[in-house]
């Protein structure tokens, strides 16, 4: 069994953050929603508990709580901004409003270096965010920091064991929050830190051996970063009882079934099958126009092909899916199930149609994570580090009716700003770049006739998550090489532009 630390989510926007900070520093922890019964979680592995923030006061009606007896056990507990208040209003200290609200940047005067302060200057820029605030510390408590807006900034308990602090050190503006953090971790909670994606690896393969015995397992590859790091680990695992399938849609981008065909099936050695149903996809999105139905066509005709396919290849008992950790956060959060923005396209119906068991062997891990392994297994780096693509593929990135022509334009300009971004360095600073072609035609003049042909726009943003995003500043001579190349090689376009939106208000994705 190894160390971990378990997160208690009050509905912080930052939880996840929180996670992957602790996660840096060599320590395993899971996310748990407060409302989950904590005695249940708590195992001898269990080094230390964090409270997230949340956007609730504390002497609100309906403000999540968790039962007292939590802090009273051995256990060492931080206590991060509604964690905090919490904290207090459990063990008899006093919250109240502030008559000014605390947010952003905000200068922290550390009254004593000690505990989570260790090493500290005397002074902490941290990120604040908080309309209430500690008006009387619990009893038994001492005072660490204070600021202009937060007398009590931070707390802890005479025996070191407890501590509230009103910022959030798991964002960067926080400046020394990992140092914060590093100091629970390791300081009061005496982790060791044995969480490496070599360990991670050893142990999911000895778990998906335990778990498949002699049986067969089917994943549906898509060349993406979490199903080729799925179908690695398996295969390392079990072998020639996994068996891949790779279905074109014809909505792909330019090389991708010969680059997946090469990688996996005989430069990786993973039994692979490679189906092209090109035509198939494109017939079922004739006339189709509203992304949602784009979406779910494609999704409901690679269904039926996946399930026709893998009826070809005898009985499997396992069906392997890349699903990563913030899919499961996100199933059981606190906050519940986020809006839905667009559906989301995965193997993830599968199970319901047909008689899988599921294998989830990522399920711990979040996309750097996933990155990690993917390297510790030896996956190339142009997979591991390719740009997320959409599973409903250039469908979402054609705006308007889907055809073929349509298809071979796009993709044809897509690969020609890709290839611009790689051979001007920039491919590796962005999060995610594309083009999209649009339901506009424009006039134009090229050889010295009118035209009336499409319109192009291009899209790159960079982003550590894809949660929120910016629009990536790219050099003026770049956004020049792409356009004209662009309207000089790809016939039927004649207008290029750039989209300067931020995620929010918009998404990354233009559909």
């Amino acid at each position: 069994m190894r160390e971990q630390l378990l997160i208690l989510d009050f509905g912080s926007q930052y939880t996840q953050l929180i996670a992957r900070r602790v996660r840096e520093l060599g320590v395993y922890c899971e996310i748990h929603p407060c409302t989950v019964p904590w005695a249940d979680l708590i195992t001898t592995e269990t080094r230390g508990i964090i409270f997230s923030g949340g956007p609730s006061s504390v002497y609100d009606k309906d403000a999540p709580i968790v039962d007292a007896a939590i802090l009273n056990k051995d256990v060492p507990v931080l206590g991060i901004c509604y964690g905090m208040q919490l904290m207090t209003h459990l063990l008899g200290g006093r919250v109240g409003p502030l008559r000014k609200a605390e947010y952003g940047r905000a200068e922290l005067v550390v009254d004593e270096a000690e505990g989570i302060f260790e090493g500290s200057p005397g002074y902490e820029t941290v990120w604040m965010s908080h309309g209430d605030s500690i008006e009387e510390q619990p009893p038994g408590f001492r005072l660490l920091a204070h600021s202009n807006g937060s007398p009590v900034a931070a707390m802890v308990s005479e025996d070191g064991r407890l501590h509230g602090i009103q910022f959030h050190p798991e964002v960067v503006h926080t400046l020394r929050g990992k140092e914060i953090l590093k100091n629970f971790v390791f300081g009061v909670c005496g982790c060791v830190g044995d969480w490496t994606m070599h360990s991670f690896i050893g142990e999911s393969i000895e778990r998906i051996r335990e778990k498949v015995g002699g049986a067969h397992v089917l994943c549906g590859l898509s060349g993406g970063v979490d199903s080729s790091v799925t179908a690695m680990l398996i295969h390392k695992a079990i072998k020639d009882r996994l068996t891949c399938i790779f279905v074109d849609n014809g909505v792909l981008r330019k090389g991708e079934v010969e680059e997946v065909t090469q990688t996996f099936g005989r430069r990786l050695g993973v039994n692979l099958c490679a189906v092209d149903a090109a035509d198939e996809f494109l017939g079922c999105l004739s006339g189709v126009t509203d992304p949602e139905q784009k979406r779910k066509c494609i999704g409901e005709t690679f269904i039926r092909v996946f399930e026709r396919e893998a009826g070809k290849f005898g009985k499997f008992q396992f069906l392997a899916q890349g699903t990563l950790y913030p899919d499961v956060i996100e199933s059981v959060s606190f906050k519940g199930p986020s809006a839905t923005i667009k559906s989301h396209h995965n193997v993830g119906g599968l199970p319901e149609r047909m008689d899988f068991e599921l294998l989830e062997p990522l399920r711990e891990l979040f996309k750097d994570e996933v990155r990690a392994a993917g390297e510790e297994l030896g996956l190339p780096r142009d997979i591991l580090w390719r740009h997320p693509f959409p599973g409903p593929g250039l469908a979402v990135r054609i705006l308007g009716e889907v055809t073929k022509e349509r298809v071979d334009t796009l993709r044809e300009a897509d690969t020609i700003f890709i290839s611009t971004l790689r051979e001007m360095g920039w491919y590796d600073r962005v999060w995610q770049a594309f083009a999209v072609l649009l339901p506009v035609s424009t006039v134009g003049v090229m050889g010295d006739a009118r035209t009336y042909e499409n319109a192009l726009a291009l899209r790159a943003v960079t982003s550590q998550d894809g949660m929120t995003a910016d629009w990536a500043r790219f050099p003026h001579n770049l956004l020049d090489t792409a356009a004209r190349r662009i309207i000089n090689e790809v016939r039927g376009v004649n207008r290029v532009v750039y989209d300067i939106s931020s995620k929010p208000p918009g998404t990354i994705e233009w559909e």
